[in-house]
């Protein structure tokens, strides 16, 4: 049970450019929860078409200090110096009989510190971090999904098309802020029919294919509240209640016509004229939403079969990516992997997907020894990732050479502050130096626990971590989280020279 929720660069190397010094730095100062919202770059423009975008999140009392300087001219922790300080504790017992760790230096990319590092470990909710790289580089940063309704075969038919959009909502207001609305879609509808009373609702998820369910998820994650029916077309991530609160949550069980349904009431149509189906091919010459993103609709007439009636749009993946990392937010991790299948020619499955995924990771220069991918929220036991593939991307997010995967750090759970660490680092012995300083995506199955971010040192150097074990006892959860605190809170007071 989860408790947690382009051009082909150089391969990282031990010695990076200056300019690597400066991203890092950027990365580190990324606003958290409370705070300021300040985005590097290009962020900005990928925002700015979005008003519900705000510039400035409201003002919260800061518990603790947040996000320690850096110092670019800090030294570099030594080798033999975390080798003394980190081997007692991985030793601890209650990491279990399998904990692989690895350690780099963020400014340079050189590993400093490594055991198994380069052995695949089940990850977890740490394989979210390979999503958010991966589909940031295949889509891009401002990618909107796009939602469509067409006109069906037949007179007063309308066909949903489901895009792979998990946010969508029913109506003003859903589960995920600043998502899409049906029904928005619906008021395009009819002013694209006219006079035309809509008679029936098609549902259209035809885009995903292959099993809804992955495999290797345990038995317990379809009805556990943690995982859904993986279907191209859904509200609020399949929740039951869009007004549920994070984590846990009751989901449909047919979340694509769950959808149909909503979409049927907003249009007048009964719920018993609701049916599955697959859209006319448009009509020739006709442009499809995927191809433009901005499209807003057909204009009124423009109704034989295929023609698009309307389209609504997602927030920009960069929003997503965030969500996903600050919430652990599987449905959508499952959904950003296949549009990375989908960027790629792949079919919208978990096998597309996950091959889509390593493809990407391969042609960033990322080691892929040892990377076995099943799905991209990592509630699979079949996903094994290493932990130096995990420093590694963070090491390539920081770099000035990819300004898109920066967005992966501005979710990233604060140790003491924010998300699925705002209540660790502090009240487990050893962990206190943590606080405000240990930026990570966690991890946790039974018998499954993973942390990978990034810490500054008391000196003012950014490293990225990585920290899997995947052999814990079923009941030792609390200990084995305690212990991979305290091995990131060590590396938050080293000077290890």
């Amino acid at each position: 049970m989860p408790s947690d929720v382009p051009p082909q660069p150089p391969r990282p190397t031990s010695r990076r450019r200056l300019p690597v010094l400066l991203a890092a730095v950027l990365v580190l100062v990324l606003a958290v929860v409370g705070l300021v919202v300040v985005r590097p770059g290009p962020v900005e423009r990928w925002l700015a078409d979005d008003p519900a975008a705000p510039s400035v999140a409201p003002p919260e009392p800061s518990p603790v200090a947040v996000l320690a300087g850096t110092d670019i001219g800090a030294p570099m922790p030594a080798t033999d110096g975390l080798r003394t300080v980190l081997d007692p504790l991985i030793a601890d017992t209650a990491l279990g009989g399998r904990v692989h760790v690895s350690v780099t230096d963020a400014l340079t990319g050189q590993q400093l510190f490594e055991r198994g590092g380069g052995t695949g470990t089940v990850p977890a909710s740490v394989t979210k971090l390979l999503t958010a790289v991966t589909v940031l580089t295949a889509r891009g940063p401002g990618y909107r999904i796009p939602t469509t309704a067409v006109a069906g075969a037949q007179p007063g038919e309308v066909v949903l098309v489901g895009g792979g959009d998990p946010t969508l909502a029913a109506g003003d207001k859903g589960f995920y802020p600043g998502a899409a609305s049906l029904k928005d879609l619906a008021e395009q509808v009819r002013t694209a029919l006219g006079g035309t009373a809509p008679t029936r609702v098609v549902v259209d998820s035809s885009l995903y294919s292959g099993p809804r369910l992955e495999p290797g998820w345990d038995d317990d994650i379809p009805t556990g509240g943690y995982g859904a029916q993986m279907t191209a077309l859904m509200l609020d991530g399949a929740r039951k209640d869009p007004k549920a609160s994070q984590g846990w949550a009751e989901r449909v069980s047919q979340p694509d016509l769950t959808a149909g349904r909503a979409f049927a009431r907003l249009l007048g149509v009964p719920e018993s004229e609701v049916r599955s189906g697959t859209a006319p091919a448009p009509p020739a010459g006709s442009t499809e939403a995927t191809e433009a993103p901005g499209a807003t609709g057909a204009p009124v007439g423009a109704t034989g079969p295929g023609a698009q009636l309307g389209v609504v749009q997602s927030p920009p993946l960069i929003r997503l990516v965030d969500i996903m990392i600050s919430d652990s937010d599987n449905i959508i991790g499952e959904a950003l992997a296949r549009q990375v299948a989908l960027a790629r020619g792949r079919p919208a499955s978990f096998t597309g997907a996950a091959s889509a995924m390593t493809e990407v990771l391969s042609e960033l220069g990322l080691p892929t020894e040892g990377l076995a991918l099943a799905d991209g929220s990592g509630l699979s036991r079949r996903n094994l990732i290493s932990p130096t593939l995990l420093t590694e991307t963070l090491a390539l997010a920081a770099s000035p050479d990819r300004p898109e995967l920066g967005g992966i750090f501005g979710g990233l759970p604060v140790g003491g502050w924010s998300g699925t660490l705002r209540d660790r680092y502090g009240s487990v012995p050893g962990t206190a130096a943590g606080a405000g300083t240990v930026r990570a995506k966690t991890g946790t199955l039974t018998g499954v626990h993973a942390i990978a971010g990034v810490v500054t040192t008391a000196e003012g150097r950014p490293l990225t971590f990585a920290v899997l074990t995947d052999r814990v006892p079923a009941d030792g959860m609390e200990p084995a989280r305690g212990a991979l605190d305290r091995i990131a809170a060590a590396l938050a007071t080293c000077g290890c020279r």
